[in-house]
């Protein structure tokens, strides 16, 4: 059926809708546009400007109402689902970016021409539409279902702070582990000192005993080749004794008192190297030991030996007397070195294990 009314494509009539045509009277005729007549509109709509500035007035009463219907989509974001709302060109042309009002975004349809085509731009359009009470809300804990920034921001520091004494409950473990292994190290070193300084000790007494148990042998080695002078005595002068008695001003000897007639004998074997009357030391014998040592016997009552004579330990020599510089029957004992020097003949006998 033919439409008498003017088709979208076809020329506009002088007397048009959309305004004033130059050089024509302004007049008006009725149209009456059907669904059927008018064809979906794609594209920018050029719109005519409007006496009274209407169009101007247009574009700011669209985005109060925008301005007005974010604010109440934000005030409602978390009870009520966003709306849709798609705007004519002529007032989308003069908005500014819907993306960077908050909660604003949300209201375009993502289907407009007029929507974001980067993905930058999506992204931007995205944060922008989330409601205020979202602000803060990491992707993670969005994805979680946190739905509140305040206690986002409660969990968050919560989290923080078990973290913390977490780490401060492990730094602690750690320095009381580093301690126990110190005391533990120092206790080891300790026991491994101790236990190394007992064993010193344990190996010096043993080379101690060893080394007594070496003399004591031999000693009574020595001892079973010597033997003392006198077999019952009593030492009445030591060596180094000072007086007047003596004519060197000290004693050079050591006295065994005895009784006159007890048997002197061989203190260790060796050569008679005199045997007669010496003066202040009355009647002397003189033994040469094989290592040059002599031993002076003095102030015997009678010899029993003679010059050159070989004796072995234990020979009667001769017998106690008070011959001499005496005040009184003994033993005056000398010992002499190699070289002549008169020594202590008490340390000499104990050196070979007799014990006056």
């Amino acid at each position: 059926m033919a439409s008498n009314e003017p088709a979208l494509d076809t020329p506009l009539p002088p007397h048009s809708l959309y305004g004033d045509v130059p050089g024509e009277t302004e007049s008006w005729e009725e149209w009456d546009p059907t669904e059927e007549s008018v064809r979906p509109v794609r594209g920018r709509h050029r719109v005519a400007k409007q006496r009274g500035g209407l169009a101007r007035s247009s574009t700011v009463l669209g985005v109060g109402v925008i301005a007005a219907v974010g604010a109440g989509g934000m005030a409602t974001a978390q009870t009520k689902p966003p709306v849709s709302i798609s705007l004519p060109d002529s007032i989308s042309e003069n908005l500014p970016d819907l993306g960077s009002l908050p909660g604003v975004g949300e209201l375009v349809s993502h289907d407009s021409p007029d929507a974001p085509k980067t993905a930058a731009a999506r992204a931007d359009q995205k944060i922008a539409a989330s409601p205020l009470t979202m602000t803060g809300l990491s992707t993670s804990e969005a994805e979680q279902g946190a739905t509140d920034a305040g206690e986002a921001l409660r969990a968050r520091i919560l989290q923080q702070a078990e973290q913390q004494k977490a780490s401060a409950v492990a730094e602690a473990k750690a320095v009381a582990q580093k301690a126990a292994a110190q005391k533990a190290a120092a206790d080891a070193k300790a026991k491994q000192d101790a236990a190394a300084a007992k064993a010193a000790a344990e190996k010096k007494a043993a080379e101690e005993a060893a080394a007594q148990k070496a003399e004591e042998e031999r000693l009574a080695k020595l001892a079973a080749s010597y033997s003392l002078p006198v077999g019952s005595y009593t030492i009445t002068s030591t060596f180094g004794e000072a007086g007047s008695m003596w004519s060197s001003g000290h004693h050079t000897g050591l006295d065994f008192a005895a009784p006159t007639g007890t048997p002197l004998k061989a203190i260790h074997s060796g050569t008679i190297k005199s045997a007669g009357w010496a003066g202040a030391y009355g009647y002397r014998t003189v033994i040469t030991l094989d290592d040059g040592s002599e031993l002076w016997y003095c102030h015997q009552s009678s010899l029993a030996v003679s010059v050159g004579q070989k004796v072995s330990t234990g020979d009667v020599i001769g017998r106690v007397g008070a011959t001499g510089n005496v005040t009184g029957p003994h033993l005056h004992l000398e010992v002499h070195t190699p070289s002549g020097t008169g020594i202590d003949p008490m340390s000499w006998l104990q050196s070979k294990g007799l014990n006056p």
